[in-house]
């Protein structure tokens, strides 16, 4: 016979099950009312972070001029390298582009074929070499 205990709100949604015997061993402590768990988020263009605005920008974080081709994938027409990535790992993953069975695998569609030198497929180490020429001085 098995008891089902529901523990308190950090752990809301699940349910623990203990045999009676092992009830008394296990004694789950009393969370307090004030500790709140964050919910998980996916990813998506709205949860992409914004540079900090702090400070002289410099480096791979200072925004620069984009190619057109770039521009279509992230948006706007200067953007920093690392937001770009970001940018294009949203456009990936909203757009199902990685391969299923070998995850470092990035299927590329027209828009990602002007950008990853018209391969068809690339590695997802290869990325940040391959976005380095559209990025204008």
């Amino acid at each position: 016979m098995a008891v089902s205990m529901a523990t308190t709100t950090l752990f809301s949604t699940s349910t623990i099950t203990l045999r009676p015997q092992l009830q008394s061993r296990f004694a789950f402590p009393a969370v307090p009312s004030t500790l709140r768990v964050a919910p998980l988020r996916t990813l998506t263009l709205a949860t992409i972070s914004q540079p900090s605005t702090g400070g002289k920008v410099r480096g791979i974080m200072k925004p620069r001029k984009v190619s057109p081709e770039m521009a279509a994938i992230v948006g706007v027409p200067e953007i920093s390298r690392t937001q770009a990535l970001k940018y294009i790992w949203a456009y990936i993953k909203e757009n199902n582009l990685q391969d299923p069975e070998n995850k470092k695998l990035i299927r590329c569609d027209e828009k990602l074929k002007k950008i990853f030198a018209g391969k068809d497929e690339v590695g997802m180490l290869e990325i940040a070499g391959l976005i380095s020429p559209h990025f204008l001085k």
